[in-house]
């Protein structure tokens, strides 16, 4: 056990005295053994001691806070957590009662959109307050994954964050394995280079049982990250391309239904999902989820339901072969299902700068920041986009960076983001909106230092000093290693049902709702033809075409249609 004084805080800080005292009561009991919890009726006392940690470089993990009239020190106070403490979790302590009144309701509301709380908690009840204690619990366990201090962590040592080091952080990111990465210069970094002997070649990574990689292979990245390093099995009920949310998705609800189901990844979990940092309109999250987290929870839970999941592994081809369909892994493995469903979606589109492109992963970053925020504190950071994930980039790095400008195309942001999402950008005291504007340059050595905006209006342009850029301006499908025979629309997404049209359609009835022109291979999500670019969509399609498969696995192949889409990249 860690000395009291190098414990995590959970701080709270309340002007009624019986709430207090509840609080340390419930909070010691429950959480004394692993934080220091510390109490305060003042707020000004609070702030004081909420400095004094920032200057120490105590981890301060929960700040618990009652209301306090607007203006007020105590009004202030979470506002000055974010600025001293980016990591910590903030919540608003209100009665119990709280959603029955109109002034109290509208008031938390306006926290939770204006991103000044993270969430709400209500006072405990004397005794033993279990509902009090889910929601510590479950903002502490938020804070231990953000701070990637949970079981089984792999450490990464590197040289430079960027390079293969980054490819490591990346991979392991998106195969929510909890991992960690220190510079080989640094304390803990030496440390582990001595352990690893003088034959070592950076990166090194650390495996949770003291195993020590020198420069891994992408073989035994893939291992570590949790694939298999072989198939026990070669033939599927249903094989799913893609394990963002529909995937995943089609992955619970088909293993939960006894199919025999595989899930195939280039990468890991969660699609472009992960990029988005908190998802406050997903039905059943009240307090938002990271799309990181709710990859890893689906995750786990088509795991549990017996789903198989094979990482870093990419489907070279598409084919069909008597009655089944056929999928050859790039590695050259074939296998074979009833049915597919494609969930690839889609990635980001590149800027296309060439300066820029040399430093992706050294300042320049293609999707969200969920990994990359921590360590941009007191940074000048710009996102690119004008979309829903771009407004959540930005607000996640708010909490970090010392300020953040979004470069929007468009002439206004109501475009193309969500009404909640415009109003917590347009709040946030630390960003600047630049509408009308693009990127069309910038460089450094060695690490992004400077961008080059463009005025769309009248040209002009501007040289402005910037530490990381995020780029989300839209995706492509990943649809190009598919048979030419599946059709597509002229953007390269997959047509499904209706959309499909006859001539490239080969059996008597007509493709299912999301059927693609290949009998048997099914869409969902981001990579299909108009379908609505949010996490509750893909899911519910997902879901929908794990029973249009049952159809499909029952229903036996036409001979007309063998063979006519095979093909490969």
């Amino acid at each position: 056990m860690a000395s009291p004084a190098r414990l995590p805080v959970v701080l709270a800080v309340d002007d009624d005295p019986e709430v207090v005292a509840e609080l340390e009561s419930q909070l010691v009991q429950r959480y004394g053994r692993d934080y220091r919890v510390e109490c305060f009726r003042d707020p000004e006392e609070a702030l004081a001691r909420l400095t004094e940690l920032s200057e120490n470089g105590s981890d301060l993990a929960l700040v618990l806070a009652g209301q306090s009239p607007p203006g007020t020190p105590g009004d202030e106070l979470l506002d000055h957590v974010r600025r001293l403490h980016p990591h910590a979790k903030r919540a608003l302590l209100v009665p119990a009662n709280a959603w029955a009144d109109d002034e109290t309701a509208d008031a938390v509301r306006a926290l939770m959109a204006l991103g000044r709380i993270d969430y709400y908690v209500p006072r405990p009840l004397p005794a033993s307050d279990e509902v009090f204690h889910e929601a510590v619990s479950d903002f502490l366990l938020e804070w231990a994954r953000d701070r990637l201090l949970v079981p089984q962590t792999v450490r990464i040592v590197g040289e430079t964050w960027a390079g293969r080091a980054y490819e490591l952080r990346d991979v392991f990111a998106k195969c929510a394995v909890p991992h960690s990465f220190c510079l080989a210069d640094s304390a803990e970094g030496r440390e582990l280079v001595d352990r690893a002997g003088p034959d070592a070649k950076l990166p090194l990574m650390v495996l949770p049982d003291g195993q020590i990689l020198s420069d891994p292979s992408n073989a035994e990245i893939a291992e570590a990250a949790g694939a298999p390093s072989g198939l026990e099995e070669k033939e599927f009920d249903l094989a799913i391309v893609g394990a963002g949310p529909a995937g995943l998705s089609a992955a619970v609800y088909s293993a939960s239904e006894g199919m025999r189901v595989l899930v195939v990844d280039a990468g890991g979990i969660g699609g472009q999902a992960r990029a988005s940092s908190l998802i406050r309109n997903y039905l059943g999250f009240g307090r938002g989820i990271s799309g990181s987290r709710l990859a890893e929870e689906a995750y786990a839970q088509a795991v549990s339901f017996g789903a198989a999941f094979l990482f870093m592994h990419e489907v070279a081809a598409l084919g069909q072969s008597g009655g089944a369909l056929t999928l050859t892994l790039s590695d050259g493995r074939a296998l074979e299902a009833g049915a597919v469903i494609l969930a690839t979606g889609a990635s980001y589109r590149r800027l296309g700068i060439e300066a820029l492109e040399e430093l992706n992963g050294a300042g320049v970053f293609y999707g969200g920041p969920t990994s990359e925020a921590p360590a941009l504190a007191g940074r000048d950071v710009y996102v690119v986009g004008g979309g829903n994930s771009a407004g959540q980039a930005v607000l996640h790095l708010a909490r970090y960076a010392r300020r953040v400008t979004l470069v929007v195309r468009a002439p206004s942001l109501a475009a193309g983001m969500s009404h909640y999402l415009v109003q917590a950008v347009e709040a946030a005291p630390n960003v600047d909106v630049r509408t009308g504007t693009e990127i069309v340059g910038g460089g450094g050595q060695g690490r992004l230092e400077r961008l080059v905006l463009r005025e769309r209006d009248d040209g002009t342009e501007s040289t402005v000093d910037a530490d990381a850029l995020f780029v989300l301006i839209g995706a492509r499908p990943q649809t190009e290693w598919l048979p030419t025979g599946i059709a597509r629309d002229e953007y390269g997404f997959l047509l499904t049902g209706e959309d499909v049209p006859g001539a490239a359609w080969t059996l008597e009835r007509r493709p299912l709702s999301l059927e693609t022109s290949m009998p048997g291979v099914l869409a969902a999500g981001d990579v299909r033809h108009s379908s609505i670019k949010r996490v509750a969509a893909a899911v519910g399609e997902g879901s929908v075409a794990v029973q249009l498969a049952h159809r499909l696995v029952a229903e036996p192949r036409l001979s007309a249609a063998t063979g006519t889409h095979a093909a490969s990249r």
